[in-house]
């Protein structure tokens, strides 16, 4: 016999002594009241004495207290160390431990169990309550049985109510729609009869309270003394609903969480049977929390008949007249988290971080309690799996939990670009490579001084806002990836032809998304190509001229509304609008590369890897008028043409080839005379000598 079911006989054939009593005591009854001549017919005077005697005993005992549990006999605790002996637990103490049920809520879930072991207890059970039509396991069985004073019948029968653990959790489901909640029958949840078998079901999963709201831990710091206030006044009576506006979705759960424990009440959340949800938290003593932002329709009726504290919470206000007519109703409203918020958020989730990094981290990602509590969580099993039963510094698994929990959150609209080039890959003159720098330290200071300096007050708009010129392949792209690496952030690159759209709002609305987008993922916003989308306005000549300036109208605001980094790359600075070019802190442009860029440009062509012939002048190509891309292209074509000869290696005859073929998808004339002793590898596409001249 298995150890879960041994635990199971132990504690039936307990009961089984409480069953017998049960029984004996309505035999008792049933013989004091049974007149065969006269019960059929009518009630005697001497049944009428005994009923009231017995109401009277029930009247007089309800004010004593119950009785104390009973003490788990030494056979179930020696059990229980042979369990912890083989690493196991029992399967009924482990159900008991994670819902926190008491002995009598254990015994009522086992005599629930007991037909499905045995049909013969539904007979037993109909005999105690005096009814052969009531063989299923009822609330008036389980107190009669288990219960043994009056008020811990009372208890009892509270216990096995909607609100009670067992029934809250699913663990018993009621059964058919009975007159009075006594006769309520009771019905196993699902998976809960395997468990108690140890059949290998999972405890996790026969039992969840969908309206119950665990505690997270401290990540988000709310405003406490106002928030305190508004507890104050719910405990009070002088307000019963408060809303809670302006936090993000997964830092509504703080806030609200935050209020119920300053209002020292537990918190529930609405689950799709608002009349029950009422309920159990009138029964609980609870706040019922209603995250508004995604709100199913809900009736109005039981809201505004219902006293039950309610906790509004939503980025934007909801506030229906009606509800705010009949309720006592107060409201407060959370400013965006400024850096010291941040800061203090970071130091919350991750408290063995130096100072230094935090203040670092809380300029760099503006992030909610919900994603810090995920940060933190991947950082920790990190840390510990990478330390081989040593946990590693929780520090060095920061950046790529972020990573984790923030990345990948792509669309149509927008690419993810992953940072592979650093700043050591940037080929470009000393003024254009410094500005590179000073972008990204600008993204990583603006935060603190914005908010600490006060610049964001006065500056009006948020974040930094940079545009990068020049003509195709000079570095403008990937001079973008590298600041997004610098910073460590996610680079995000729009794609233009998903974003603009000739219906009228279309176009706004896909920019909306994109920039949520980008401040939700934590990332570097690039727009490749942009003046089809922030080009210059221009005059009112037809009706879509007006539609047209008012998107550009739109992306100027919403521009300066950003609090990310936000490039812009434009072949010419004179084709974006000019109201845009002024909110830009740093504009860039980058010149064709001269020959020292070009130098570096093609030695770093080739990789280290790539079999490079001795004879490859990197002198000679470096003053071949091409663009860092134009370079990179013609060494990709120079190495396919060498792999399709079959060759050893790289030559400059294949350079050559390849620089040829450059120049031609440019449209550009290439003369022989331009690379000196090496103009006879020179050869047109037919592969004939091209004549000088």
């Amino acid at each position: 016999m298995t150890l879960p079911v041994e635990h199971l006989r132990l504690r039936l054939a307990e009961l089984h002594h409480a069953l017998r009593v049960a029984v004996d005591r309505q035999s008792r009854l049933a013989a004091r009241l049974t007149r065969p001549d006269l019960t059929p017919f009518c009630v005697t005077d001497e049944q009428v004495a005994l009923l009231l005697e017995r109401v009277d005993e029930l009247t007089g005992a309800l004010s004593e207290p119950p009785a104390p549990p009973r003490a788990d006999p030494e056979s179930e605790q020696d059990l229980r160390r042979l369990a912890a002996a083989r690493g196991a637990r029992l399967p009924l103490d482990a159900l008991a431990t994670r819902f926190g049920l008491t002995r009598q809520e254990q015994d009522a879930l086992l005599l629930v169990a007991a037909p499905e072991l045995d049909p013969a207890y539904e007979r037993v059970y109909a005999y105690v309550v005096d009814n052969l039509n009531r063989r299923a396991p009822s609330v008036e069985l389980l107190v009669t049985v288990i219960a043994e004073t009056p008020a811990s019948r009372l208890a009892l029968r509270r216990a096995l109510g909607p609100a009670g653990r067992l029934r809250r959790f699913g663990l018993l489901r009621a059964h058919g729609d009975p007159p009075v909640e006594l006769a309520q029958e009771l019905t196993l949840g699902r998976g809960v009869f395997d468990v108690l078998l140890g059949w290998g079901a999972d405890p996790g999963l026969v039992g969840h309270d969908p309206g119950e709201v665990t505690a997270p831990a401290p990540a988000s710091p709310v405003a406490a003394p106002r928030l305190a206030d508004l507890a104050r006044a719910l405990v009070a009576g002088e307000i019963d609903v408060a809303g809670l506006w302006g936090a993000p979705a997964d830092t509504q759960l703080d806030t609200a969480v935050a209020f119920a424990a300053a209002a020292g009440k537990p918190l529930r959340r609405i689950t799709s049977d608002l009349p029950t949800d009422l309920h159990t938290a009138a029964a609980l003593g609870a706040v019922l929390w209603l995250p508004t932002d995604d709100l199913p329709a809900v009736p109005a009726d039981p809201l505004l008949r219902s006293r039950v504290p309610l906790c509004l919470t939503g980025l934007t206000p909801w506030r229906p007249p009606a509800l705010l007519a009949a309720r006592a109703y107060a409201e407060l409203t959370f400013a965006t988290p400024g850096f010291p918020e941040r800061r203090a958020m970071w130091s919350a989730a991750f408290p063995a971080l130096d100072g230094r990094l935090l203040e670092d981290l809380a300029a760099r990602y503006r992030m909610s309690g919900g994603e810090l509590r995920a940060v933190a969580a991947v950082a920790g099993t990190g840390a510990r799996l990478a330390g081989n039963g040593h946990p590693e510094p929780v520090a060095e698994h920061v950046e790529p939990a972020i990573a984790t929990v923030t990345r990948g959150r792509n669309s149509g609209a927008v690419r993810s670009v992953v940072a592979r080039r650093t700043l050591d890959d940037l080929v470009l003159p000393d003024a254009q490579r410094a500005q590179i720098v000073e972008i990204a330290s600008a993204a990583r200071a603006w935060p603190r001084i914005a908010e600490n300096w006060g610049f964001a007050r006065r500056s009006g708009q948020g974040g930094i806002k940079a545009l990068f010129t020049g003509e195709p392949g000079t570095g403008k792209t990937m001079s973008a990836e590298v600041v997004s690496g610098m910073l460590g952030l996610e680079l995000l690159k729009v794609d233009l032809a998903q974003v603009v759209s000739k219906w009228v709002g279309e176009t706004e609305k896909n920019m909306e998304a994109v920039f949520q987008q980008a401040e939700d993922s934590h990332a570097v916003l690039l727009f490749d190509e942009a003046d089809a989308l922030f080009g210059k306005r221009g005059d009112v000549k037809h009706g879509t001229d007006r539609y047209a300036n008012l998107e550009v109208g739109y992306l100027l605001q919403r521009l300066e509304d950003s609090e990310g980094l936000v490039i812009l790359t434009s072949n010419l600075k004179e084709n974006i609008d000019s109201a845009f070019t002024r909110r830009f802190q740093f504009v860039v442009h980058f010149p064709r590369p001269g020959v020292g860029e070009r130098h570096r440009l093609w030695s770093l062509a080739f990789p280290p890897q790539a079999p490079l012939a001795a004879d490859v002048d990197v002198e000679t190509l470096a003053r071949l008028d091409l663009t860092g891309a134009g370079i990179m292209a013609a060494a990709r074509t120079a190495a396919l043409a060498a792999a399709d000869e079959n060759a050893g290696d790289i030559g400059m005859r294949h350079v050559v080839r390849g620089v040829s073929r450059q120049f031609q998808r440019e449209a550009r004339l290439f003369r022989p005379s331009e690379l000196g002793p090496y103009a006879e590898l020179l050869t047109d596409v037919a592969g004939r000598q091209p004549t000088t001249g």
